[in-house]
């Protein structure tokens, strides 16, 4: 589904974003940067997970320091080349401009138009933080969000909407001055002597629809890559849900260079949860693989019992154990397709479709498991052991397939 619009390609570090790049993914730590080992021990479970860009506050003269110890650590892990995001608010161009150790460690300036202070003050700010950025030859992700909006474009718009014949409602001047910021703080930059090739734009809002119509405009208006997210989604499967189905809607319209899933974090998931989401939607669009994909029935009347569930947790777990031996030993794998499924009614069908699937037996069918291999049945299980045998059957698939052997080897 690779049908992404075109967008200019910006390097952040060694890391491309929009043009013929993927879609990338980034993420945000939760730590006090000024707790550099924390913030470091946080961004490389972040970078270990899947995020090619790991974002962090920066907000005072604690965290400011710490950057260029965070980022020589990353360095020294062997992680040189995923790219620290400085997040700056209010105070942006004074901590740049304090401390360049740390504006050269970092490899993006996010800068938030709505938090750089008001009248000439604004531009001013902007202006010193858009020139430090060329001074190091860094990227700038100007990121509108509707919760800090440019009060003075959105008055200015509200006003002007005030004296037309047929008036738009509050949403829909808001969205006007969303796609406004947005642009003319581009364009600003530009003028201030930023290449467009260092120029990234979001403009996050919290309501679904609100996104999906604000991208869209921003996107048939400028060649810009777009950072695409769900800011303030919320948590659990209310927020995955929400920010899956915006980012989704407009990955599917060839929109969008980069996503972040923004989840409100609960103690007992890891912050690496919002990393896995984003790949998963990846891979469900088929818009990039990561790790092979697992089909597997929801169950019916006709299963009752459970051991094809178990069967499809356990080889999800073996494929999270092995994925980071399977991804150097076997290149490609990533690719495959593995169905799991507990009766006749779609078993032997899902199980051809894939490249390796099994079919279990449902109630009162005969207690037989059959293995497909590429379209075709390559043998029956049954028994107690049908778990580790299949694995084995698949360990061996994988081995033939992506490793030293040619395709027409496999079994």
């Amino acid at each position: 589904m690779e049908n992404r619009k075109k967008t200019i390609e910006v390097m952040v570090g060694g890391v491309g974003i929009g043009g013929k790049n993927p879609v990338r993914i980034q993420s945000m730590t939760n730590t006090d940067t000024a707790d550099a080992a924390a913030t470091l021990a946080q961004c490389i479970e972040l970078i270990e997970a899947g995020s090619e860009l790991v974002r962090i506050t920066v907000n005072n003269d604690a965290s400011a320091r710490a950057v260029a110890e965070i980022r020589s650590g990353l360095d020294g892990a062997g992680y040189a080349g995923v790219p620290l995001v400085g997040c700056f608010h209010y105070n942006g161009h004074i901590l740049l401009e304090k401390y360049p150790e740390m504006a050269k460690a970092l490899g993006k300036y996010r800068v938030n138009p709505g938090n750089l202070g008001v009248a000439q003050a604004h531009g001013y700010n902007f202006e010193k933080i858009v020139k430090i950025a060329i001074e190091n030859d860094k990227a700038i992700r100007i990121g509108v969000n509707w919760g800090s909006l440019d009060q003075d474009v959105l008055t200015k718009l509200m006003d002007e909407n005030k004296e037309v014949g047929s008036p738009k409602n509050d949403r829909e001047v808001l969205i006007d001055a969303i796609v406004k910021s947005t642009l003319d703080s581009a364009e600003s930059a530009v003028s201030f002597g930023l290449p467009k090739e260092k120029i990234i734009l979001s403009a996050k809002v919290s309501r679904t629809m609100d996104l999906i119509e604000i991208y869209e405009r921003l996107s048939e208006e400028c060649d810009y890559p777009l950072h695409l997210g769900l800011t303030e989604a919320g948590a659990g499967l209310k927020g995955v849900v929400s920010s899956s189905a915006a980012t989704s809607a407009l990955l599917t319209r060839g929109i969008g260079d980069t996503i972040r899933i923004s989840l409100t974090p609960t103690p007992s998931e890891p912050r690496t949860r919002e990393v896995e989401v984003c790949k998963l939607l990846l891979q469900s669009l088929e818009l990039r693989h990561f790790a092979p994909s697992v089909t597997s029935c929801p169950g019916c009347g006709r299963t009752k019992s459970t051991y094809f569930q178990t069967l499809a947790l356990d080889v999800n777990k073996h494929i999270t154990y092995n994925m980071a031996d399977w991804a150097k030993k076997y290149p490609g794998c990533e690719t495959l397709s593995i169905a799991v499924m507990g009766c006749v009614v779609n078993g032997p069908g899902e199980s051809k479709h894939a490249d390796i699937g099994i079919s279990l037996p449902g109630t009162f069918e005969k207690a037989v498991a059959t293995v497909y291999i590429d379209g075709a049945e390559h043998c029956r299980l049954n028994g107690e052991n049908i778990t580790n045998e299949f694995i084995e059957i698949l360990e061996d698939y994988i081995e033939k397939k992506f490793g030293s052997y040619t395709n027409s080897d496999i079994l």
